[in-house]
């Protein structure tokens, strides 16, 4: 069945044909006439000659990905005026780049071009595109492009995204100025080392991640930037980025850089006065700016600003009033860096943010002044997690009114007990956050939690994954969770079967008992209606026989059971979980048994291992009978041994004492 039989019936109405992967050297000419959209994807077609697509006068979309095209004919695409999509993917362009020009030309509705993967160098893209001013669209990433200057993309002023990822770029000359509707532009995967003097006002995208950037400095005008979204993540920065003074920037991605700021040093060394100069050249001109080190922001504005990312750089301190500018952030993310404290500002501190990422630091400090206004009223993530947290301000949470998950996972730190308690120690107050749902304490040394550190709380997800001791004493905590607690993580903590009667959680639905050397299935498990259940890491020998008719195994849909020492001669329960519907083990194939000194897998347990286990597990009855058969049978044999050689001497003697006469 060729393509145009296979997609008929499917694409009648669309005039859709598709025929990738068919082996195709050529283009068919048995398709419709009024086919619109033609995909010949991974085909070995290495020329489009003219007569290619003489009956296609409709077609729209052509895409020729992943082919070994090296030649498009200079009248290949004459019957198809109004071709607006090509690709051309992946193929060997390079070869005959300049009669593919000419075909190219002959394009005048094209809008969107996709040259990528063709080994295509700056020149040769020059060549390629010069006639083809409609378009909007142009990708030519994945090529060999090292420099770019204004003569490449000269004749596209109608230009709006331009793609030049994954190439060796490490120069741009005035390449974009001529490009004065040009939207987004991706020069992310290059080797720039730096962007000095950027002053593309009408860009709104700008994707510059992924080279080698030490700097990025903006020119210092009043124009109004249309820039929305600015993604310098993954390079060599050493600064903040100076930005444009009027933008509407909403996004700014610094993630993996290497920034710092240079107000105050570690050492208290202050950089107040601390100057660096800029020397621009551009052409026959230069243009010296100077930038105090500790006013990166001075010239930015961040008014706008929505979501910053600096996760990821040598960030140890934030300089005075640096969060003060972002009146909108909603997202900060400011993990794994060196910070020791972090202030919120006094004034307006972040009231729209509701995203907050302060993980992997070495914090032992959150400065927040309670009882000054609203402490983060739209807060709904805050995430501490590895950091040296000993306690949180009082109060923090009695402003957050949405706050949903905190994340205070590896610190030192417990909480609070219920009023009227003594406590000594800093601790963390939880009790009434009402809108708390997902809290993590998993790593964080409790030694037992102190009676409804939870109350009024709603949670759903609870992790103490990885404390040792958090089950020793008075568990009533459990009592302000029995409605809500979906997920629970006892992960590592030390958990024996009959620590913690489950049986009143009737909401759970997840639980992770890993890693706590369980030596028996918890009894108290059977009445719950999980959907998954992990039970990696342990000392279990078996399951329940009867672990699928109990309603835990009715409505288990996951169950996690690797690393446990099963006994190869009881898996009857391994054996129904194989039947039961719906159930899925996702680590079965990990899953072994133990068979004297052999580990093995038990769905494929060998013939004298199963004769073997049909001999330890027979009826003990007929085990013993058949031990005792033999003694019986010889003590038997014995007896009449005995009576028979005695048998004589017995007989006399009762003779004689009946013959003799009683006396009256």
């Amino acid at each position: 069945m060729d393509c145009a039989e296979a997609h008929a019936l499917l694409h009648a109405v669309q005039s859709i044909m598709d025929c990738t992967g068919r082996q195709l050297s050529s283009t068919p000419g048995n398709l419709r006439g009024d086919t619109e959209e033609l995909f010949l994807d991974d085909n070995t077609i290495q020329v489009l000659s003219n007569a290619s697509l003489l009956l296609y006068r409709q077609l729209w979309h052509l895409s020729l990905t992943r082919n070994r095209l090296e030649l498009i004919e200079p009248g290949a695409f004459l019957s198809s005026q109004g071709l607006e999509v090509l690709s051309l993917t992946d193929n060997l362009l390079f070869t005959n780049y300049s009669v593919t020009a000419t075909a190219l030309s002959a394009l005048p509705a094209l809008r969107v071009l996709d040259l990528a993967g063709n080994q295509l160098r700056e020149d040769m893209v020059s060549v390629l595109v010069s006639n083809l001013s409609s378009l909007e669209s142009l990708s030519v990433a994945r090529n060999v492009i090292m420099r770019l200057d204004s003569s490449v993309f000269t004749n596209l002023t109608q230009l709006l995204e331009l793609n030049l990822e994954k190439n060796y770029i490490f120069e741009i000359d005035n390449a974009f100025e001529g490009l004065q509707r040009l939207q987004r532009l991706n020069i992310a995967y290059n080797y720039l080392p730096c962007l000095v003097g950027f002053g593309l006002t009408q860009l709104r995208m700008l994707n510059v991640s992924n080279n080698i950037l030490e700097w990025f400095l903006t020119l210092q005008n009043d124009d109004l930037f249309e820039l929305e979204v600015l993604d310098l993540s993954h390079n060599r920065l050493l600064f903040f980025p100076v930005l444009p003074q009027q933008s509407k920037l909403h996004s700014l991605l610094l993630q993996d850089n290497r920034m710092s700021f240079y107000q105050r040093l570690p050492n208290g060394t202050s950089l107040a006065n601390i100057t660096v100069q800029f020397l621009i050249i551009d052409g026959n001109s230069t243009n010296l700016t100077t930038v105090r080190l500790w006013e990166e922001l001075c010239h930015s504005n961040l008014s706008s600003l929505r979501l910053l990312d600096m996760s990821q750089n040598q960030v140890w301190d934030l300089p005075d009033d640096f969060l003060a500018q972002m009146p909108s952030l909603t997202h900060l993310k400011l993990n794994q860096n060196c910070l020791e404290a972090f202030h919120l500002p006094e004034e307006d501190p972040l009231a729209m943010l509701t995203e907050l990422d302060l993980s992997q630091n070495q914090l032992v400090e959150l400065g927040v002044k309670v009882g000054f206004g609203d402490i983060l009223p739209n807060l709904q993530l805050f995430n501490l997690s590895t950091n040296r947290l000993q306690a949180l301000p009082p109060g923090i949470f009695t402003h957050s009114r949405r706050i949903t998950t905190l994340d205070l996972s590896r610190n030192r730190l417990d909480l609070c007990p219920q009023p009227g308690e003594a406590r000594s120690l800093p601790c963390v107050d939880i009790r009434g956050v009402e809108t708390l749902t997902h809290l993590s304490l998993a790593g964080c040394g409790l030694q037992g939690l102190s009676s409804r550190p939870f109350q009024g709380t709603s949670l759903r997800h609870l992790d103490l994954s990885d404390n040792r001791q958090v089950l020793s004493g008075d568990l009533g905590w459990l009592q302000d969770l029995v409605l809500t607690l979906q997920v629970l993580s006892l992960r590592n903590t030390s958990l024996s079967p009959t620590a913690v009667d489950f049986s009143a959680l009737h909401s759970l639905v997840r639980l992770d008992l890993s890693g706590n050397s369980l030596a028996a299935f918890p009894a108290s498990l059977g009445a719950l209606r999980l959907r998954s259940l992990d039970l990696r890491d342990n000392c279990l020998p078996a399951l329940p026989p009867d672990v699928v008719q109990v309603p835990l195994g009715r409505s288990l849909r996951e169950l996690y059971l690797s690393r446990n020492p099963y006994n190869c001669c009881t898996l009857g329960w391994w054996d129904a979980l194989q039947l039961a519907e719906g159930l899925r083990v996702p680590d079965g194939r990990e899953v072994t048994c133990s068979h004297g000194s052999r580990w093995l897998s038990p769905g494929a347990l060998p013939e004298p291992v199963l004769q073997s286990c049909r001999w330890q597990t027979a009826d003990l009855a007929l085990l013993y009978l058949v031990l005792a058969l033999p003694t019986c049978l010889t003590l038997l044999v014995a007896f009449v041994v005995v009576f028979l050689m005695l048998k004589e001497k017995l007989l006399k003697m009762v003779k004689t004492r009946c013959g003799v006469s009683s006396p009256y």
